[in-house]
């Protein structure tokens, strides 16, 4: 059986700040780095093959906090732009309540939370879920079918959008999925990568 963990970054800077983040490049706060290392705590029992995260560093320093949690800190990280959060286009660093006030709760939250809906000069959720499903057909998948164990640390929308992928969920489901600051979902599949079981933890 193989199995793949994937653990969202905890929070940054623009999390806390409530800004569209995207792909600017923000570090973790303090409480996003104990975020992390609880994950790692949290992930005690667990060996790991390989380690993937995004090329922007509050994905990749999550990811160097649980290894160190582990004891694992001489795994080789693979960096990935497919990994990278969905691209907010013209909403990068802007603050979401401002954002708010100027085109509406309804409007921004269709941005937000929309399988469809681009904002302005950025991605879709679709675009995104392309991308991260090009990677784990490419690069995931082969490892998976090898028996390894995976890990992979990355971001909220690129996370919800792999997790449609992988449990089949509708785009309802999928557009109302919220996944926390250094949350983590376990999966153990088979050598045909049909998922066994899965949880969080």
């Amino acid at each position: 059986m193989s199995q793949l963990v994937l653990v969202r970054h905890g929070q940054s800077e623009a999390n806390l700040a409530g800004v569209f983040t995207g792909w600017l490049d923000v570090p973790l706060t303090p409480q996003g780095e104990a975020e992390a290392r609880e994950a790692g705590r949290r992930l005690h029992d667990f060996h790991f093959d390989a380690a993937y995260c995004s090329t922007l560093v509050r994905s990749r320093r999550t990811l160097e906090l649980i290894l160190a949690e582990l004891d694992e800190s001489s795994l080789e990280i693979h960096a990935a732009d497919a990994l990278r959060e969905r691209m907010y286009g013209a909403l990068q660093g802007l603050n979401k309540a401002e954002t708010i006030a100027r085109y509406g709760l309804e409007q921004v939250t269709r941005w937000r939370r929309s399988y469809e809906d681009a904002p302005p000069e950025g991605e879709t959720l679709h675009h995104t879920l392309d991308r991260v499903v090009a990677y784990y057909n490419e690069v995931l998948a082969p490892a998976l079918r090898a028996g390894q164990r995976l890990l992979v640390v990355s971001h909220g929308n690129t996370l919800r959008a792999l997790r449609m992928q992988l449990e089949g969920l509708t785009v309802a489901q999928v557009e109302a999925l919220e996944i926390p600051t250094g949350g983590i979902r376990v999966y153990e599949l088979n050598p045909d990568l049909v998922i066994t079981s899965m949880s969080d933890l």
